[in-house]
């Protein structure tokens, strides 16, 4: 029931008692009348103080899987034990003029797992997401990975706190970090089919692990958020670890706000500290042949984020810039050629990368976008191994066009052209078509 509703009801009933005085004519009849104003009154305060409750506890509710609002309380006694359940379904047409198994980022020390994926139609990985509300103090989430192969992984599984107060909030178990601005993002509500060249050179694509994370949102007009976490570790540019102790830091913050009534924006800052212990990666060395060397040492990348959205007179039109920018240093050993020369020296690089996006809402379901990926190779020293292999000094990069068509807010369907140049001796030309569907109970994305 509305606040109207309410006081329409109260004023209602205030005249059906009111109207009567002007008959009364003993005290008794009086003060009667009053008893029953009074009580009318306290009944109608209780109940605007009910909704006014529940209205708060919706608002402070904590962010659900992948950076949704978190359902509010349930009112329906039937429905108190069940999570809310979605489904995300995606596939793609892939056509490629390089060979996907022979990609690789020149100059980097390119993770397993990144590239354009494999060409011809493709059953893209599903989601399966299950949320809920475990009691007043606690809220829980599972997003389960359904590859095309068949096998199923945990992508994340946390809980977070709703009691906390003063802006803090505290999330525990597997889930990617708050680094950055698409890092926490899957992979469904991209703007693009693939996540830009810096995230799958720094990062495998994006950067995930168990651990802990502390946020506090300041109690100011502006958007003003700090987070810092502690985990294991093992996700690129990491390594598995069988140790005490922890394996990975990150400190994060983010700031933004309204400008008038049609632009938003944010802006953010983050660290990411690991300290990899024989991280192992192919290469070709001088003499053109394969070999695979392992990394040991410390891992430092800094990010920097900013986002400006601009919506005139509502959703009709809408447009988006979107960049982030990147630096990691690395210093440790390296060993070359682990399977044959197994020759182990120092190895040290500073290397750097960007990509800025546009995308353009012309028509209430229609969206064209641009973006362009550019990576430095930097400086990068082996030391003894400099005899064995190349110094970089090729600087990849790749522009891509997109167009994509949502007939309803439950799905997508996408056009993308791209020319990779992520390949020293090969350009790849690209083309993508995707389909994107959700199922369920699937809320509103971040920001």
């Amino acid at each position: 029931m509305s606040y109207r509703i309410l006081l329409a009801s109260a004023i209602t009933g205030l005249t059906l008692v009111v109207t009567p005085l002007a008959h009364a004519t003993s005290d008794t009849e009086l003060q009667a009348l009053r008893d029953e104003i009074q009580q009318i009154k306290e009944l109608y305060e209780n109940r605007l103080q009910a909704l006014e409750d529940r209205l708060k506890q919706a608002e402070s509710a904590p962010p659900a899987a992948d950076g949704h609002a978190a359902a509010p309380a349930r009112v329906s006694r039937g429905n108190a034990f069940n999570p809310d359940i979605s489904l995300i379904l995606s596939g793609s047409y892939r056509e490629l003029s390089e060979n996907p198994e022979q990609y690789r980022i020149t100059g980097f020390q390119t993770p397993s797992g990144t590239g354009p994926g494999e060409r011809g139609l493709n059953l893209s990985e599903s989601e399966l997401v299950l949320s809920a509300s475990i009691d007043p103090y606690f809220y829980g989430t599972a997003i389960l990975a359904l590859t095309p192969d068949d096998s199923i992984s945990m992508e994340e599984a946390y809980i977070q706190t709703l009691a906390l107060g003063r802006g803090l909030s505290v999330k525990a178990g597997r889930f990617y970090s708050g680094i950055g601005y698409l890092n926490e993002r899957h992979a469904h509500t991209w703007d693009f089919v693939d996540n830009p060249l810096a995230y799958q050179a720094f990062l495998g694509t994006q950067f995930g692990q168990d651990g802990a994370q502390i946020k506090w949102l300041a109690p100011t007009d502006a958007f003003l958020e700090f987070g810092a976490e502690l985990g294991r570790g093992e996700a690129f540019p990491g390594s598995t670890r069988n140790e005490n102790g922890i394996g990975a830091y990150s400190l994060f913050a983010h700031t933004g706000g309204d400008i008038g009534a049609s632009h938003s924006w944010r802006g953010g800052l983050s660290w990411l500290n690991l300290s990899p212990k024989n991280r192992e990666y192919t290469d070709t060395n001088l003499a053109g042949a394969e070999v695979t060397n392992t990394f040991s040492g410390d891992s430092r990348l800094w990010l920097a984020d900013f986002v400006w959205k601009y919506a005139p007179g509502g959703t009709r039109t809408a447009f988006t810039l979107q960049g982030e920018y990147f630096q990691r240093d690395e210093g440790g050993r390296l060993t070359y050629d682990t399977a044959g020369a197994a020759i182990t020296d120092g190895y040290s690089s500073s290397q750097r990368g960007a990509y800025l996006q546009g995308v353009y809402q012309f028509l209430p379901r229609w969206r064209v976008g641009l973006r362009g990926d550019w990576l430095s190779s930097g400086s990068v020293d082996y030391a003894a191994n400099n005899a064995n292999l190349a110094r970089p000094d090729y600087n990849p990069s790749r522009y891509t066009l997109l167009l994509d068509y949502s007939p309803s807010e439950f799905s997508r369907l996408r056009l993308q052209l791209a020319r990779d140049e992520s390949r020293e001796d090969a350009a790849d030309n690209q083309l993508y078509l995707q389909y994107i569907m959700s199922l369920g109970a699937h809320g509103g994305h971040k920001f």
